[in-house]
């Protein structure tokens, strides 16, 4: 993977057997996205994270879709994780921790994080369908582990109640959004850590 950085952007190149993923990053944008990976709904995620986080991100998979959709939903993350990483840098001055309830109709998400350095998921969303759109439900979740492993962060993200799997999807990609825009925030100078490194 090659890395490009400047400020609080990044610029990254991901390609291997199953995918192609091209990212451009910045944590300080105005909600502009150009995203396409083929998978309808997950452009969809993708498009409404970045505008709640206020990230300008332009995202392309070429992914091996024939397949089904696991790899191009996983690499996504996995590259979306990777500019996030590099583009907090050491963490120095950063909130840190942050949480957001979102509802979307009937659905309630709750999405808290901990950009700690340590990557874990907690993802519990109860969807019932096999799939919404062209997006497999079960790497919904998936997306967001590999989100969390790449980026180093711990998320837990729970769906309090709802019965639509689309709301539920919204809910969650947006509450994690918010989380993420609050905790990139510029709120100080130190790392926040006793520790002194993140």
């Amino acid at each position: 993977m090659e890395v490009m950085m400047d400020k609080r952007k990044s610029e990254l190149r991901r390609e291997t057997r199953e995918t192609k993923v091209d990212i451009t990053l910045n944590l300080d944008g105005n909600g502009k996205a150009e995203i396409s990976t083929g998978v309808g709904f997950l452009d969809h995620m993708l498009t409404l994270l970045a505008r709640h986080a206020s990230f300008d991100l332009k995202l392309t998979c070429k992914g091996d879709l024939n397949v089904e959709d696991h790899h191009t939903v996983e690499d996504c993350g996995i590259v979306l994780g990777s500019a996030v990483l590099e583009a907090v840098g050491e963490r120095r001055g950063i909130k840190r921790f942050a949480s957001s309830y979102v509802p979307m109709d009937e659905a309630l998400a709750r999405v808290v994080i901990d950009l700690s350095g340590r990557p874990c998921s907690v993802v519990n969303m109860d969807l019932k369908r096999d799939s919404v759109g062209d997006l497999a439900c079960e790497n919904i979740p998936h997306f967001i582990k590999s989100f969390a492993i790449a980026s180093k962060t711990t998320i837990h993200a729970d769906v309090i109640r709802g019965d639509n799997d689309h709301h539920k999807a919204e809910a969650v990609f947006k509450a994690l959004a918010l989380a993420l825009k609050d905790a990139v925030r510029i709120v100080g100078t130190e790392i926040p850590s006793t520790k002194g490194v993140i």
